[in-house]
Formats: structure tokens, sequence, C-alpha cells
């Protein structure tokens, strides 16, 4: 009986241009392309004028091998006198996101950025390149999402081999109410938390998946939606492990919906002449997509969300890392920019 194929090709050392380094994933992705045995060029907005890449380095724990440089990614001169500097790189990979997700800031970095290291990307001679985008895409009605979306296009229809990764929901963003559990409060639940479910995958868990990116022609010219290990689970299951961790009789508050829909309602008007109305409009309709919607595949026939056709990678549950938190043994890594990187 002959022995099946491999289902991966190792690569060659690759010289990777590594966008959104120094977030949570970006250094997960970092770290799992650094022990791939790749060159890894990492790229990362301005700091302080008396901060060198040494001391940045330092501040995010990145390996030592790992270079820094610093580059305005909305500037096509910055591009291409502080990022690329005339070489040639194999692979771009991004783990780039905008802050807040409202309107300015995602067009400008969660398109307006890529296209830039697209084009950059191009005249340095990138083959292939690696994007992390957002399960949520898949129904959008936000302006982060259109802008997202706006460049999955664009980077299909480049000429370039590509892979999309959409990841359903991260630890730190699951974890917010850990300490008021811990402190005896309530656990905050839109509605009876039961609505909405997601496979939180770990920063390291998907840093691996990205970095398989370049070796696996499985995930070549692919959008791939991807969760952590285990069953899908809703925010009321979260709350309940929680509460057994931590010994605490369980303690649910609810919170109605309905305060996103009267805050989007009043602000957006109010939007039209005040332009911090209408980025706290645009946080209340994000709050509501997240409150109301599931991060999971979506059926387009059935227009349902489908834990069983979610794909499963990685060994690191949710739980587990609550307990870690819980325990002291795991802290929620923020990274450089909190909202700036993922």
């Amino acid at each position: 009986m002959s022995a099946s194929p491999p289902d991966h090709t190792p690569t060659h050392r690759q010289r990777v241009l590594m966008l959104g380094a120094t977030g949570t994933a970006g250094r997960a992705t970092v770290q799992a392309l650094v022990g791939a045995g790749h060159d890894v060029i990492g790229l990362v907005r301005p700091g302080a004028p008396d901060e060198d890449s040494d001391e940045r380095r330092r501040r995010v724990a990145l390996r030592p091998e790992v270079e820094l440089r610093s580059v305005d990614v909305t500037d096509p001169e910055s591009w291409a006198r502080d990022a690329i500097r005339g070489e040639r790189f194999d692979a771009l990979v991004s783990c780039l996101a905008s802050r807040t997700g409202v309107p300015a800031d995602a067009w400008a970095i969660d398109h307006r950025a890529h296209s830039l290291a697209l084009a950059a990307a191009k005249d340095a001679g990138v083959a292939h390149m690696v994007l992390l985008s957002a399960i949520c895409v898949q129904r959008p009605k936000l302006a982060f999402q259109h802008a997202k979306l706006a460049f999955e296009r664009e980077l299909i229809d480049s000429g370039l081999s590509w892979s999309i990764v959409r990841p359903t929901a991260f630890f730190k963003s699951l974890s917010g109410q850990v300490k008021r559990v811990q402190n005896g409060d309530p656990f905050l639940l839109f509605g009876n938390g039961t609505r909405t479910a997601c496979k939180p995958i770990s920063d390291e868990d998907l840093g691996d998946y990205i970095a398989g990116c370049l070796s696996y022609p499985a995930r070549i010219d692919r959008i791939l939606p991807i969760g952590g290990p285990g069953p899908a689970i809703t925010p009321r299951e979260q709350g309940e492990r929680l509460f057994a961790l931590t010994g605490h009789k369980p303690r649910f508050q609810r919170v109605p919906l309905a305060m996103f829909t009267v805050a989007s309602a009043v602000l957006g008007p109010l939007g039209r002449i005040s332009s911090s109305c209408a980025r706290k409009a645009e946080l209340a309709r994000i709050g509501h997509y997240y409150a109301t919607e599931s991060m999971l595949v979506l059926d387009p026939e059935t227009g349902r969300y489908d834990a069983d056709a979610t794909p499963s990678t990685g060994t690191q549950t949710l739980f587990d890392f609550y307990a870690r938190l819980l325990d002291g043994s795991a802290t929620i890594a923020r990274g450089e920019h909190a909202v700036f990187d993922k």
C-alpha cells in the first residue's frame, strides 16, 4: 500500500515582511515564523523619538533575531524608504488591523495601508501574501468589515498567491470579565447569553496556523475560517465555567440589546455635525453586532451559523486559559498597541 502524500511542503528559508509584528497575534506569528526557520523583518509604527528598535523589541518580547523597521503604513514614500529599502522579500504576512473599527480608521488601515503594502510587496518581488482578516466579514454590516472585504478582493485579484485567514474569537476578547467574576461580581450577558457562539483560538495556535500558510499547499489561494479546539461555546457557558473555576455561586446580569440600538439611533443623526458622536454611534453598532452575531462559519444557503462547518486547530482552550489567568500563570497580553494590532 503506497504512503499518503504529505499534507505540507517543507519550504526554503524565506525573507518575510511582517505587518502588525507587535500585536498579540502578530507576535505569536513572528515566533512561529522564526521557529520555522524564516527571516522576519517586522514593521511597526514610529515610536517615541528616544526609543530605539532594540528597546521596543525587548518591551514586546520579540526574539533578538527579528529586525524591526518603523514605517508610516499610510504613506507610500515611507513604504519604499523605511520598509522595503530596495530589498527583495519572498512573502508578506499581515496581522495589522485598525484601532477601533470606526470608518476613518478602518478605511485608512484595513484597506489603504494594506493596498500600499501590497503594491510595495509586488515591487519587492513578493510572491505570496498571508492576510489575517476576520470571520465577521461573512455578514458585513460595519465599516471595518467592508474595508477588510475590499482589500480581500484586491488581494485575490492581485496576481500573487494568497492565504486569507479568518479566525473566530480571540482569548483576550473573551477574558474581560475574569476579574469581575473573581471579585464576586455578576457575569454580564446580552440577552440570555445563548444567542451567539464561537470557537475561541489562542494567539499561539493562530500564529502557528498563519505561519503554516507558507508551507501547506491546501492553504494557498484559499479563504480559511479557523477556530480553536473543542465545541463552540456561548457567552453563558463562558460565565458558567468562570464561576466553577472561581468557586463562586453563578450570578448573571442581563444587559438589554436595546441599549445599543437606542445609542445608535440617538447618536447617529448627531454624527453629521459631531465626529465624536459619529464615532460613538459606530461603536454602538459594533457592540450590537458582536452581541447578536456568532463568530462561526455562515451557511450561505440557510443564513445560519454552523459550528460543525467551522474548522478547528491547535491545543489550547479558552477554559484552560481562564484557569491560568486565575492562578496567575498567564496574563492578557495586550501588545504594544492594545487595539491597533490583533
